[in-house]
């Protein structure tokens, strides 16, 4: 009988360290501290779908020379997705046919800003919404998710997701979000070739 027990003790101390084990070592999809969606407007009408502004998006387009630097931030790296689910944890992207991505760095602070091209505006809604509740982006540059902030911003058939986190101060990672933000300008330039 005392087998038996002890079988079952040591058993049971096996799966508790098992699930603990787990548990400890188990990476948690990163989400950020402070999170601001928009969703589209009529301003973007001219670009609702994308067969309205057929060409897609290219890196030197999005970080341009200009964009090299972004307050204390320099651009790190860029990268072309093709499958835009690549980018994300817990949503999905659907009709997304690119997503591109560049991160920044500086002395205390750090971000990144993705832009994804989807079918029209409906779906760039329905994947703001997504990101405020279902997933979020992957993180492409490490800094302490919970010390940041971001914002996803629905534009036409696009989404811009800025996001900013360090050792900075609020103020300076305020700064450095509308900074990562300022790249979505590049969707303005789309609507005005679209009209």
């Amino acid at each position: 009988m005392s087998r038996r027990l002890v079988s079952s003790v040591v058993v049971a101390v096996v799966v508790v360290v098992a699930v603990a084990g787990w548990v400890w070592l188990r990476r948690e999809d990163p989400r950020p501290a402070t999170f601001h969606a928009e969703p589209t407007s009529a301003f973007y009408a001219a670009i609702d779908t994308r067969q309205s502004d057929a060409a897609p998006l290219t890196l030197q387009e999005v970080f341009t020379p200009a964009t090299q630097t972004l307050g204390a931030m320099r651009l790190e790296s860029t990268q072309a997705y093709t499958d835009c689910d690549e980018v994300l944890w817990g949503a999905s992207a659907a009709g997304c046919t690119q997503a591109l991505q560049g991160t920044f760095k500086g002395a205390t602070v750090a971000g990144q800003f993705v832009i994804f091209n989807l079918g029209d505006g409906r779906a760039a809604d329905a994947l703001v919404a997504a990101l405020g509740k279902d997933g979020f982006v992957r993180q492409g540059i490490t800094f302490e998710p919970a010390r940041s902030r971001a914002q996803a911003r629905a534009m036409g058939h696009y989404v811009t997701v800025s996001w900013a986190g360090g050792t900075a101060s609020p103020q300076e990672l305020v700064g450095a979000l509308i900074a990562l933000d300022s790249l979505g300008k590049v969707v303005q330039g789309r609507v005005v070739a679209a009209t």
